[in-house]
């Protein structure tokens, strides 16, 4: 946008958007001009008019979300001395604002005066102004203010720095008891106001939030103390305790961070369990609501001192820290009859198993143990389903179901604490009352719901109640509530460790025959196929023998309704069996299990035009097939290195069906995807046994990449570089493999860079970009002498090192790795016959590309890529150092020298100081993580 345009052209445009009589076309493009407007530096003049003159709704949001935005992203635009005046205008805007006001509005406008607060140096104290003007704002819009300010100190948008936040923090606890002065008086003035009481607490724990204060400065607050008596009172909505909850939450978050405070501690501890009674009241009167919200403090005090109750309890000769009577609270809401109250608790025990695991200390897990007997007793009481429901639990749409598979997979986790076989023999007992009391079926399904989740924990010469268990479940009636049948077949899956013990062998065939019986029964066919994966795979040995029976399951689990992904777990058992049978009856069993995945699939090759759009999940979608054919490859295994092995023979006779596939679903980027993926694991299977596969699959792959640029085919690629690169001891076959695969790459670079080079591609086909670079490390890897002296090499480099800013995390991953090992294979290994003219090549592109290659690495470590990116730009300039150190430090230094000393709020980013240091930490570090940490904390100055 070049002029500025009039207000009346914004009026128009903003008519055009909202105006319900307007054609979309017209719509469409008031918005993109709209979009312009805002990004145009006018925006800031025209957002201003528009809300001095308030005309309507419509136009006063859009002016008050273009002043957001611009603040947020383009505060740089601005030249110091308008700071103030802007400043200004906002609060006047704001004092103009009342009751009738659309809260959107008020929002937007008050996260902008935040950001502007944020960025303004200048504007020192600004919290305590804010609050200062407690006579000439409405108190909500104060308190609306005061609670996004801290709320947005960690933007990443707004780039404050390091050296500002720093400054931010220290002034917000300066600023804090203005603040809270401020929210007493609310609290004290306004008392009767609902919104003003919900405001204030969400303001503190907004303050809280930022963890810049120490428990001292809030414990004596009266807002806390205000909050406190809301949760002990019954009165009041429902509303104002949650966010008082909100506001004690967040004080007790800062408990972790200042746990040496014995006396506060002990206050802290006995003020929660006062609430108690208030809990218990919320029970009576069956007010989920307010359960939920006690439930959750009592949580949260004891989430956050766990490693308090257990460092103490170490040192205290046997005696538990005081602090973990928090945990009573925590068990206490454990009982409580909504699972969902229980469901809040999930976190702590994990964490707190996670700990005593660590620490794996016998005192210490006995000082927890009756807990967490207490925690599995709520548990197996949460787990019974209703008596009267009807049917299987719908694992896919009900609350309840996916409540209980979190329920195994929490027990799972800490029943090392109260010991496995001690569980288990805890609900054989209750099943073994059944006959004799007045146990239902619910509790007798909840009881082996439990054993399921414990299962593989038991030790395989068990022989006490394991077997018993087993032949209950064989000699259930058949009147039995389908839940147990189906819970009991899980089970079943679950012992599979068991079962494959040479102890337990006679079990095998009539539990396989029991399997077989339920797999008939449309309910149970798919936990069944589940649990038929399971023992296939741990019982492979024993189920040689029952391989027939199963391949005869295969031709009828179509039959069955099973979902895809069931039939595909049998397929997979199945397939690792067939690695096991002798090898005279391996090519016909691998040729029957296949087949009846690929003669669908050519069946629909001939029978679908391109125009046919396959209904996804069902046999006529190619993908259904393909990924069981996936499946099936992926666990096969040949025995020899020889090309007539009957496994590779008859792998490679798939090959001109398979092409006949690629070549067929070319257009469709999704089911190319699935078929490359099977392809991936019939190339792993044969490559090691025969070269056949090299040719036809890398010529096609390059042949249709040119054509449609799906970067799977470049995926192959380097499954077929990692596979054919040097796997072979003949200098022929080799040198013939190196030239099939340089040959391939050499076809991919023209189309793949060609999309590299449209505007924004990098970014555009991330995709591609993880694709290819993972291909190039394959060349390196694998061949790396050939792949130095390709013509490629120089265009791959240069390409990657533009690359090394892409924010994306696989992408940016495979290009780094690619420098990595570009790097590292000029380095001296054992198997390298060619390592002196390696390292003369990788030198020459060292002193070719270094310095521009440090450069683009600084620069994206401060401007572009997360955090958790930076080890890897860190192992990329430690191979450089090893090169030369010197030059690289010389490199480092020009970097860090053209990064920007001041932002666009004249406020410094990083000082002299600061970058010394970090380059200081290169002349002597003791290990990457070192090195890691120091371009971390330098790349904060900037962000």
């Amino acid at each position: 946008m070049e002029d500025s345009p009039s207000i009346e052209t914004v009026y128009e445009a903003i008519y055009a958007l909202y105006n319900q009589n307007t054609n979309p076309a017209e719509k469409q493009q008031a918005s993109n001009w709209l979009n312009e407007m805002q990004k145009s530096v006018y925006a800031w003049k025209i957002a201003d008019e528009l809300l001095a003159r308030k005309v309507d709704l419509n136009s006063c949001y859009l002016a008050a979300q273009t002043m957001r935005s611009k603040l947020q992203n383009s505060f740089h635009e601005l030249p110091q001395d308008s700071h103030a005046s802007l400043r200004d205008a906002l609060l006047n805007h704001l004092s103009k604002l009342d009751d009738t006001t659309d809260g959107v509005i008020a929002t937007q406008l008050c996260v902008a005066l935040a950001h502007l607060a944020l960025q303004m140096g200048s504007w020192k104290n600004a919290a305590v102004d804010i609050a200062s003007r407690y006579n000439s704002l409405k108190t909500c819009f104060i308190l609306e203010l005061l609670t996004v300010l801290p709320e947005e100190v960690n933007s990443r948008t707004l780039r404050l720095g390091a050296n500002r936040r720093s400054e931010i923090y220290t002034e917000f606890s300066d600023n804090l008891p203005a603040v809270n002065q401020l929210l007493e008086l609310c609290l004290t003035s306004e008392a009767n106001d609902e919104r003003i009481k919900i405001r204030s607490y969400k303001c503190f724990a907004s303050w809280l939030n930022i963890r810049s204060v120490s428990l001292s400065q809030v414990w004596h607050s009266n807002v806390l103390s205000n909050a406190f008596n809301v949760l002990c009172s019954f009165d009041g909505s429902n509303m104002v305790q949650e966010a008082a909850a909100d506001a004690v939450i967040a004080f007790l978050q800062n408990l972790e961070d200042n746990n040496n405070q014995d006396e506060i501690q002990i206050e802290i501890l006995n003020s929660v369990s006062r609430l108690e009674q208030a809990y218990m009241m919320s029970v009576t009167n069956e007010d989920l609501d307010r359960t939920v919200n006690y439930c959750r403090i009592f949580t949260e005090l004891a989430e956050s001192l766990v490693m308090t109750m257990i460092n103490k309890s170490l040192g205290s000769n046997g005696l538990p820290h005081f602090s973990i009577k928090a945990l009573d609270s925590v068990i206490l809401c454990a009982n409580h009859h909504d699972y969902e109250v229980l469901l809040i608790t999930f976190n702590l025990w994990f964490r707190l198993s996670e700990e005593l695991y660590k620490i794996n200390n016998v005192v210490l897990t006995e000082m927890f143990k009756p807990y967490f007997e207490q925690l599995i007793g709520a548990l197996y009481k949460h787990c019974m389903i209703d008596t009267d429901h009807e049917g299987l639990l719908d694992e896919g749409t009900e609350d309840f179901a996916d409540f209980r598979m979190k329920c195994s997979d929490l027990i799972k986790d800490v029943v090392f604490i109260v010991s496995s076989s001690a569980v288990f023999q805890q609900m054989y007992m209750l099943l073994q009352t059944a006959s004799v009391s007045n146990v239902t079926w619910d509790q007798m399904e909840a009881a082996l719901f439990i054993m399921q989740a414990i299962a593989r924990n038991i030790l395989p010469h068990e022989n006490e109640v394991v077997p018993k268990v087993v032949e209950a479940i064989l000699n259930m009636p058949e009147t039995v509530h389908i839940n147990m049948r189906y819970t009991s077949v899980m089970l079943l899956g679950e012992l599979c460790e068991w079962i494959s013990h040479e102890q337990h062998s006679e079990t095998l065939e009539p539990i396989l025959n029991y399997l077989q019986y339920c797999l008939r029964q449309p309910n149970l066919a798919a936990v069944t196929a589940k649990s038929l994966h399971s023992i296939c795979t741990t019982c492979r040995h024993h189920m040689v023998k029952h391989l027939s029976g199963l391949i005869e399951i295969l031709k009828v689990v179509d039959m069955l309704n099973l979902p895809n992904d069931v039939a595909i777990g049998l397929l997979k058992g199945v397939a690792v069996i067939v690695a096991e049978v002798p090898e005279e009856h391996v090519y016909k069993a691998i040729k029957e299990i296949c087949g009846r995945q690929l003669n669908p699939l050519l069946a629909l090759v001939e029978s679908t035009s391109e125009k046919t759009i396959p209904e996804t999940n069902t046999s006529t979608d190619p993908i259904y097939w393909l990924d069981r054919l996936s499946a099936i490859l992926r666990h096969l295994a040949t025995k020899t290195n020889n090309e007539k092995d009957p496994c590779v023979v008859a792998i490679v006779e798939m090959w001109p069906s398979m092409s006949k596939i690629c070549t067929r679903y070319k257009t469709d980027s999704r089911i190319t995807e699935h078929f490359c993926r099977c392809l991936r694991f019939m190339i792993r299977l044969v490559s090691r046994s025969t070269i056949a596969l090299l040719a036809p699959v890398a010529q096609q792959m390059a042949y249709l990449y040119k054509e449609h640029h799906h970067s799977c085919y470049l995926y192959i690629g380097s499954i077929l570089v990692d596979e054919y690169g040097s796997k072979y001891d003949n200098p022929l076959v080799m040198t013939q493999c190196h030239l099939l695969l340089l040959e391939m790459i050499d076809a991919f670079i023209e189309p793949a860079f060609r999309l590299f080079s449209e505007k924004d591609g990098l970014r555009n086909y991330p995709d591609t970009v993880d694709d290819f670079f993972r291909l190039a490390c394959r060349f390196i890897q694998k061949l790396p002498m050939p792949f130095l002296q390709s013509p490629v090499l120089e265009v791959i480099i240069r390409c990657s090192i533009t690359a090394v800013s892409l924010d994306h995390k696989e992408a940016n991953a495979s290009v780094m790795k690619f420098l990595l090992d570009l790097l590292l294979c000029g380095k001296s290994r054992k198997d390298s016959i060619n390592y002196e003219e390696c390292r003369q090549y990788v030198t020459s592109i060292v002193n070719s590309i270094g310095e521009q290659l440090v450069d683009n690495l600084i620069q994206a470590s401060v401007f572009s890529l997360q955090s958790y990116m930076l080890p890897d730009v860190i192992d990329v300039l430690i191979e450089l150092m090893a090169y030369d150190k010197v030059q690289t430090l010389r490199w480092l230094n020009g970097a860090v020298e053209k990064l920007p000393k001041q932002n666009s709020a004249g406020l410094v980013t990083a000082t002299n100081e600061q970058c010394l240091q970090f380059l200081n930490s290169f002349h002597s570090y003791e290990n990457d993580g070192e090195l890691c940490r120091s371009l971390r904390e330098f790349s904060r100055y900037f962000r």
